[in-house]
């Protein structure tokens, strides 16, 4: 279901969805439709539509069963099984606490060459940030504190509130809205900056996609996906 809302500005009506829905910034997503700036008759305002993340979409079903599967494969203990495992949960709860956070940290899965780390905090949103920026410094932390443990083929995969599974329905939704958008204009869209494993979950969602491409673009980590008509105009 979408909902619309007005603002002066982007920022005032994004805080009036996410107060009237009761949703953090990262749970819903928003495409401004229709903006008017201050004039000397007219005053400026914003409106934007907004979509819950986790709102059912028959298109999506495949493959939000598959995410929801993987969010509910927990192990049977979640505690450490081995010295290095401690060691692990130790240095993630350290690190957090000196940052001034409390935190819980316990074992989600366990896969070959593959950890995941659930992290328990009223500082959940902190620990996230925007897009997830704080939670990948974090996450790439823990797999160099792996990596000195002797363990630098293992992938550390930190998680909170689900945040990982939120991220990637609404980046799936995206790039489809983002096709449709191209193959209605026939112009190339440039998204947000994304970190790798976001921008390869847009590549794959739009690789069998007709008439469309992706490239990256730009330096460091953090890159972003084009979006490319290449069909006849």
């Amino acid at each position: 279901m979408t909902y619309e809302y007005e603002g002066r500005t982007e920022k005032e009506a994004i805080e009036k969805a996410a107060a009237e829905l009761g949703l953090e910034r990262d749970q819903f997503d928003v495409e401004i439709f229709e903006a008017q700036k201050n004039s000397l008759f007219k005053k400026g305002y914003v409106k934007i539509r907004v979509t819950p993340v986790d709102a059912p979409d028959a298109s999506y079903a495949e493959h939000d069963n598959r995410m929801y599967e993987h969010a509910s494969r927990i192990v049977a203990d979640p505690l450490p099984q081995d010295e290095f495992e401690k060691q692990l949960l130790e240095f993630v709860v350290k690190i957090i606490e000196k940052m001034g956070y409390d935190v819980k940290a316990n074992i989600v899965f366990r896969e070959t060459q593959k950890i995941g780390i659930k992290l328990s905090s009223q500082s959940s949103s902190i620990l996230i940030g925007r897009k997830g920026k704080n939670l990948d410094a974090l996450q790439l932390l823990a797999n160099i504190y792996a990596g000195r443990l002797g363990h630098e083929d293992m992938r550390i995969i930190l998680d909170t509130e689900n945040y990982r599974i939120r991220r990637e329905e609404t980046l799936v939704r995206l790039a489809y809205t983002t096709a449709d958008k191209v193959h209605m204009s026939h112009n190339s869209i440039l998204l947000e900056p994304m970190n790798p494993f976001e921008r390869r979950l847009i590549h794959t969602t739009l690789n069998d996609i007709p008439d469309l491409d992706t490239k990256s673009e730009g330096d460091g980590l953090y890159k972003q996906v084009r979006v490319i008509y290449k069909g006849v105009r």
